[in-house]
């Protein structure tokens, strides 16, 4: 219990944080706008942090190769007492054997990034937000290693909603369920799967997607961490994003209104592809060219 307790003070007094965000491969149009866009935001976010060193990599530099040279620098830097945190966006892949990691080019498989992430001697969270992405859970798994994905397996493969609301977690105060300022990993997670539930049940939709947790080592996730089934101690005292600095970044008015509408035309987005079987091809093409340009000129007004 001694030795837990050191590891949980060293989280939450770490010295460097380095986030790493890796939108991956879209395949489709609105997903590439999305996946890049939702990167950005996060990059925006998190080098307001303190002591952050953050890279992004999105689009054609998300590569294997730029993510394997990326960790590994990362293990070069990284001491004991510091933290990473590494975030995938995008589509995945299951083969009941391992899930993938859709890049540009050769994919990269959870056991892959688990053998990257072994070298790096920080405290470590991965937030795997893409398709399919419970099926890594089992091979990224490790004592002390806060995992979460956006699925419970790899089999549920259609696009995830679950990154729009973590997103969303370090912006709003309202993850902020202590109220000290500080959004941990387990705040962020609970805000998140809540706001992903809700959305498939305001759409009235089947809920393809079920978020999970894991950080005891054990190679299961859970949807509600506890004392009981063991899972959430460590998630709950890593550190996320302190709100101060947080807001600090996003204070203009104007660029929340922005923020807002962007998750409004997403949402739009998704409604109109689980409408697409009923709808004349090229009502469909119409509607999701407007919404691509209101969306791509909602995140340029964003970047400025």
């Amino acid at each position: 219990m001694k030795t837990l307790l050191l590891l949980l003070a060293a989280v939450a007094l770490r010295a460097d944080t380095f986030y790493l965000t890796i939108a991956g491969l879209g395949g489709e149009a609105e997903y590439e706008q999305r996946f890049s866009g939702w990167a950005s935001e996060l990059d925006k976010l998190l080098r307001a942090e303190p002591e952050a060193k953050v890279e992004t990599l999105s689009g054609a530099a998300a590569t294997r190769a730029n993510v394997e040279a990326k960790l590994r620098d990362i293990a070069k830097q990284a001491k004991a007492d510091d933290s990473l945190v590494l975030m995938l966006i995008g589509h995945g892949s299951y083969d009941e054997s391992d899930y993938k990691f859709n890049l540009p080019g050769p994919d990269i498989s959870a056991t892959d990034l688990a053998g990257l992430l072994d070298k790096i001697p920080a405290h470590q969270l991965v937030i795997n937000m893409t398709s399919s992405s419970g099926g890594s859970i089992v091979s990224l798994q490790k004592k002390g290693r806060v995992v979460v994905t956006a699925t419970k397996s790899g089999t549920e493969k259609n696009a995830t909603v679950f990154a729009r609301y973590f997103i969303e977690a370090l912006r709003d105060p309202a993850a902020d369920t202590d109220k000290n300022d500080v959004i941990t990993a387990l705040e962020a997670f609970r805000y998140a799967e809540q706001k992903t539930a809700a959305f498939y049940d305001t759409q009235k939709r089947l809920a393809t997607e079920h978020p999970l947790i894991e950080d005891a080592g054990k190679g299961e996730g859970v949807k509600a961490p506890s004392p009981e089934n063991g899972e959430g101690f460590i998630a709950g005292r890593f550190t996320l994003l302190h709100l101060g600095t947080a807001q600090a970044a996003a204070k203009d008015p104007e660029k929340m209104k922005l923020l807002k509408h962007k998750e409004e035309v997403e949402t739009s987005i998704d409604e109109l592809k689980y409408r697409k079987a009923s709808l004349p091809l090229a009502d469909y093409r119409k509607q999701l060219a407007a919404y691509l340009l209101d969306l791509a000129k909602t995140q340029e007004a964003l970047d400025k």
